[in-house]
């Protein structure tokens, strides 16, 4: 190990900038990593200079929140940062520093937690290091630059516009009887039903938890976001039947994942659900073109979001609606799994 400050934070910023640079132009500019706890894990490479950083941020969820439905109730984060040389064998001694790191912690050793780190999708000399310690894939963020939509196999272009200025695929669905509205406090137990339908579809895959109080925190939420001007949920509904939801973050409310891309200001998809029996209609494809002129609109430079890595049925549906991974949420659950 090489003790902190015997290679200046440009330098090794610098060659971790470039290898990102390399590996996909819409990964942010790294920054150094804020120091959550007293550990710094440091792997050293020729000349004594650092090839890998990690740093461990620790996070517990606040009793009966909505956070704890997104994962463990205790969660320790590593932010690796590699400059090289050997991608896969700098990462691979950080997750052996970091297990030591954990087991000295009170609460490390619960069921309840996860070990958690965030690598990007692209960057696949990772992924074999990762599965050789013990971390799953299990979420995926994935990301929509602004004004694009995706027209088929192999083919981004941007969005056009339908009849009346509506996108194409929300006036296709529309002829089909579906109409999509803006919600309002009114739609409050419609929101919290098919929010409840996203979460216990998710739950099946490993990284959402349905706890006992998750519908109160998100009747909660959902009341906060429908009592402001124009919220950003939709419903889609045929014959005054709901059959679909979307909610969204506006800019000025997704500061908090913005910086895990490189344009800015971003937006950020929170859920979306379409009833079993009308997927494959063009409904979801509908709402999420609703969102990307109002984020368009807006502004914002990239539209986030996560969804679940083994789902189906997300990651075919968003790369057609224009997204791509950017980056992966790999865990050790619990965190003690960490080999």
């Amino acid at each position: 190990m090489l003790a902190a400050g015997e290679d200046t934070e440009g330098s090794f910023s610098a060659r971790v900038t470039r290898r990102w640079r390399a590996v996909d132009a819409l990964l942010p500019v790294p920054g150094t990593p804020a120091r959550h706890c007293a550990a710094e894990l440091i792997v050293a490479a020729a000349a004594a200079r650092p090839a890998a950083i990690g740093t461990c941020e620790h996070w517990e969820g606040a009793p009966a929140s909505l956070d704890l439905t997104w994962g463990a109730a205790r969660r320790f984060r590593l932010t690796a940062q590699i400059a090289g040389p050997d991608v896969a064998d700098a990462l691979d001694q950080l997750p052996s520093l970091w297990r030591d790191h954990l087991e000295g912690l009170p609460g490390a050793g619960g069921q309840d937690t996860a070990a958690v780190v965030t690598w990007p999708s692209r960057d696949i000399d990772g992924v074999k290091v990762l599965l050789r310690h013990g971390f799953a894939p299990l979420a995926v963020i994935a990301a929509r630059p602004a004004g694009r939509h995706f027209a088929g196999p192999g083919r981004a272009v941007p969005r056009q516009a339908g009849p009346a200025g509506q996108p194409v695929q929300a006036a296709a669905a529309a002829g089909r009887g579906v109409r999509i509205r803006r919600a309002g406090l009114a739609d409050i137990d419609t929101v919290v039903s098919l929010g409840m339908e996203v979460i216990r579809f998710d739950a099946h895959f490993g990284a959402v938890i349905e706890r006992p109080w998750t519908a109160d925190a998100l009747r909660r939420e959902a009341v906060g976001r429908l009592a402001g001007p124009l919220a950003w949920t939709w419903l889609a509904e045929r014959d005054g039947m709901p059959i679909g939801l979307l909610h969204a973050q506006r800019p000025d409310s997704a500061g908090w994942i913005a910086p895990m891309a490189r344009p800015v200001p971003a937006a950020y998809l929170e859920l979306m659900f379409v009833a079993p029996g009308e997927r494959g209609r063009g409904v979801g494809a509908a709402l999420a073109a609703e969102l990307h002129r109002e984020a368009d609109a807006a502004g914002a430079a990239v539209t986030l979001l996560h969804y679940e890595q083994l789902n189906p049925l997300s990651g075919p549906f968003w790369n057609q609606q224009g997204y791509r991974p950017l980056w992966t949420s790999w865990e050790a659950r619990p965190a003690g799994l960490i080999r």
